[in-house]
């Protein structure tokens, strides 16, 4: 076991820019020479602010609490200390017990992080493997039963691996808590504690968030206990090279302003408030001829990845997402984000914002303000922190093409891309509706058209005909004139509220998919949420 070596207050005063050491290369932070070289050969020689802050102390074994604005490298910042301590072993994780722990708050970040950390984690031998909801359970528990260096985790999908016992995290050396704040927006400080009890208290415990509120501040008064605090900014949009404005648009022109924006040259972030808005401003978008998608937790896992991908690497050039679905997009190259719609709160607005401007690259964000908005938006800027620029402009206004680059669209329509979620287990064509795990000739045909109701495995005109002839739908144990007879217990058909002892359509549940398992009924905008009491 690794253990924590400890500063000699419980939190030294934070460190600024200014103060921070100045190193040539990385290696002068104490990194392995395999994972400096491979930075080399990422083109990756000078270290942020947040990283030459806190690498030495994090490769020390010291806790740290890391604050800096997203953007400004803070995944290496924790990945480069919990590799180069690793490194230091010379034997293999043992079955199920994983060595290191990066607790991440959406599936997004948590692929992110596995990206960064991987091709440095193979310079010295290790792995990193990640844990989340809606990516197959048993490859999870093969990949952990072979032995995982390095485990990247939702809190839902790692809630299950404990529950299951597929995950121990008694062997546990260093723990690190990436986007703390958005774990405490989304609820998930209750399940994050819990985590943390169940790691050796001796080990190491990093904290990395934009903004330390109170929640926040209570996590690392219980579980950071000694740590020294890095930070580069004040919690606030300190991006000196990211500009603001406030675009004013009369109400019936918004959606001609979003077009002309969508057809920009670059990458640009759209932010709707809902996946219903998603959706329908992404159709709108490409019925004008704007190679437009969204990104929400209403798409399987599997559509958001390939969505993500193509942002990427440029094939979709403008991005149309949730709050929750972008707080795990690290996409360089944005260089422009737009409030559709207004941010819940101040922190929503600096999440988007972040999404620009990202090492040290130049960005611009803009709000869509309609009348009624001004004064709503002129708080939330005033509360991030960030002087908005106000600006009149109108459809192939001079003012909106210099401040977004914005031009015509070509109007030639493009195939609509927005599609109701499909079951992330089992995404085989079908033409009727749930068909379990193999052919059947009869039983419930989803969608298809009925002239009755149970068609069971022979055609019948009416519904469920038991052992005689009956003239309406299911029958129960006594002639009935109609179909559905209310709250008596029954051996098939549909059960009401009854729980059921397979995976089946979740009536009750407000979910934006269909067939749920039993470990996938957590969900936070289809993302990982708080672990529920089943």
């Amino acid at each position: 076991m690794t253990h924590a070596v400890s500063s000699s207050s419980s939190a030294t005063p934070a460190a600024d820019a200014s103060s921070a050491p100045a190193p040539i290369t990385f290696a002068e932070l104490g990194l392995p020479e395999p994972v400096v070289a491979a930075l080399a050969r990422n083109s990756i020689s000078t270290p942020s602010p947040i990283q030459a802050m806190a690498l030495p102390d994090a490769i020390a074994g010291k806790n740290v609490l890391g604050r800096a604005q997203t953007g400004s490298g803070k995944t290496l910042a924790f990945g480069l200390p919990i590799l180069a301590r690793l490194a230091q072993h010379t034997d293999r994780p043992a079955a199920k017990r994983p060595r290191a722990l990066v607790l991440v708050p959406t599936r997004e970040l948590a692929f992110q992080v596995v990206d960064s950390l991987t091709p440095y984690a193979g310079a010295v031998g290790l792995n990193v493997r990640a844990a989340v909801g809606g990516t197959p359970f048993n490859k999870q528990v093969e990949q952990l039963r072979r032995g995982v260096d390095v485990f990247v985790a939702t809190p839902g999908r790692l809630a299950d691996h404990l529950r299951q016992g597929t995950c121990v995290l008694d062997s546990i050396e260093i723990t690190a808590l990436d986007e703390a704040d958005q774990m405490a927006d989304m609820g998930f400080l209750p399940e994050v504690r819990a985590v943390l009890a169940d790691t050796p208290s001796d080990g190491q415990r990093m904290l990395f968030s934009a903004t330390l509120d109170r929640e926040v501040q209570s996590l690392v008064r219980q579980f950071l206990p000694d740590h020294v605090e890095h930070s580069t900014q004040d919690g606030k949009a300190s991006v000196r090279t990211m500009d603001h404005y406030m675009l004013m648009v009369d109400r019936g022109q918004k959606d001609l302003v979003l077009s002309e924006i969508g057809a920009r040259e670059g990458r640009t972030i759209m932010f709707a408030r809902t996946k219903l808005g998603c959706d329908g401003i992404t159709d709108r978008l490409r019925a004008v001829g704007i190679e437009a998608e969204s990104l929400h937790g209403g798409k399987a896992q599997s559509q958001r990845t390939r969505v993500l991908e193509r942002f990427k690497n440029g094939r979709t050039p403008v991005l149309v997402a949730t709050d929750v679905a972008a707080r795990g997009i690290h996409v360089d190259g944005i260089d422009l984000v737009v409030h559709v719609d207004p941010p819940a709160d101040h922190k929503d607005y600096l999440h988007r914002a972040g999404r620009t401007a990202r090492a040290g690259e130049k960005g611009t964000v803009v709000a869509i303000v309609l009348p009624n908005q001004r004064r709503q938006i002129q708080r939330l800027t005033g509360m991030a922190g960030v002087k908005a620029t106000s600006v009149n402009v109108a459809p192939g206004s001079a003012e909106l093409s210099s401040i977004t680059g914005a031009q015509k669209p070509s109007g030639e329509p493009l195939r609509a891309v927005s599609s109701p979620p499909r079951d992330r287990r089992d995404s085989r064509p079908r033409t009727g509706g749930y068909q379990g795990d193999r052919p059947r000739t009869g039983g419930y045909q989803g969608d298809r058209p009925r002239t009755g109701g149970y068609q069971g495995d022979r055609p019948r005109t009416g519904g469920y005909q038991g052992d005689r002839p009956r003239t309406g739908g299911y029958q129960g144990d006594r002639p009935r004139t109609g179909g559905y007879q209310g709250d008596r217990p029954r051996t098939g058909g549909y059960q009401g509220d009854r729980p059921r002892t397979r995976p089946s359509y979740n009536q009750d549940e407000s979910k934006s998919g269909g067939f749920r398992s039993r470990t996938e009924r957590r969900t936070y905008d289809g993302f990982d949420g708080p672990a529920r009491a089943r």
